[in-house]
């Protein structure tokens, strides 16, 4: 008949036009999470934790500041104190270079391939509070032990000089910021900072590039190892200059790659899941475009059978139909 055709017609056009909205919303799904369309979004459900950022930065700097615990060294102490007084193989200025811009530069690349906002704000989000919350543990516990470093000796007394007091500690003559120093070996600054910040990467190295998907590329697994590379090479040029003993990189070691651990939990999934490659925020903003677009969706289906029938009740009336209400239509009696 007809009005069957017809109808048939006007439903193909209907699932048609909702499969390309539905592509379409797909597509505005994937990549509209750009810094320009969500980035003020994100940052303002996220002020609060920059403030915090804020807050520890100051709080490392009044910790750099102040002076560290002099912890009593006597003359027989003094043998394992003598070391070289050298200069830094890794200068510390170089420090925030490798361990947070460098970071902050692979965030950038994988931001211009995939334009996810979510992305690039956790990641250096979750860096930052990595970087500063290790940096703020290490500065407080060096300050509370004031641990000698192993070139002390020559900080104390750049002469050789030694003098002592009448309950035979020492007497430093140095130079006052050399001697402040002199007693920050616990832990390394250095290597916290690196396993931190490099701790960090190789965790988003190895979600992004899918390293535990069960396939056995071991060629993955030498690109997260490389940033730990990095970091554990740093940590080994603090004993050979003699600013640390090794239980100083040992344990600032252990303590980047924990806070790095746990900042990285904070705003991704585990590397070896499978939504690993994005952060929980990604997928939870797929889940609410989704269930807009399903509500969207069906409102739109609803709107256009009733507009199906209209149509077909005018063309039917136009062409001299007997069908005579929307009732006798459905039922199909005459």
């Amino acid at each position: 008949m007809a009005w069957r055709n017809l109808v048939s017609r006007f439903s193909l056009q209907n699932f048609r036009a909702l499969f390309q909205q539905d592509g379409r919303m797909r597509e505005v799904d994937l990549g509209a999470h750009t810094i320009r369309s969500h980035g003020a979004k994100v940052a303002r459900n996220h002020m609060h934790d920059w403030l915090i950022l804020l807050l520890l930065v100051v709080t490392e700097i009044v910790l750099y500041i102040i002076h560290p615990f002099y912890r009593f060294v006597g003359k027989d102490m003094m043998e394992d104190l003598k070391y070289p007084f050298k200069d830094n193989t890794v200068p510390t200025w170089s420090v925030p270079l490798y361990a947070v811009l460098l970071p902050i530069a692979i965030f950038i690349f994988f931001y211009i391939r995939r334009k996810d906002v979510y992305d690039l704000h956790h990641s250096i989000l979750g860096l930052l509070f990595s970087v500063l919350i290790t940096a703020v543990i290490t500065d407080a516990i060096k300050n509370a032990v004031g641990r000698p470093r192993p070139d002390f000796f020559w900080r104390c007394f750049p002469d050789g000089k030694e003098f002592y007091d009448q309950w035979g500690d020492v007497i430093c003559h140095g130079k006052e910021s050399d001697i402040r120093e002199g007693h920050k070996s616990f832990p390394s600054g250095h290597t916290s900072w690196s396993f931190a910040g490099l701790g960090f990467l190789s965790l988003y190295l190895s979600g992004k590039i899918k390293a535990f998907d069960h396939r056995g590329h071991v060629a993955k697994l030498c690109i997260i190892f490389l940033p730990l590379l990095a970091a554990a090479l740093v940590g080994i040029s603090r004993v050979d200059d003699y600013w640390h003993h090794w239980q100083d990189v040992f344990v600032g070691a252990i303590l980047g790659l924990v806070v790095s651990a746990f900042c990285y939990m904070q705003f991704f999934p585990p590397p070896y899941s499978e939504e690993g490659w994005g952060p929980y925020a990604y997928f939870q903003a797929l889940e609410e475009s989704h269930s807009n677009t399903n509500a969207g969706q069906t409102a739109n289906a609803l709107n256009m059978q009733a507009m199906d029938v209209e149509v077909v009740s005018l063309q039917l009336r136009q062409n001299g139909n007997e069908f005579t209400s929307l009732d006798e239509l459905e039922s199909g009696r005459r």
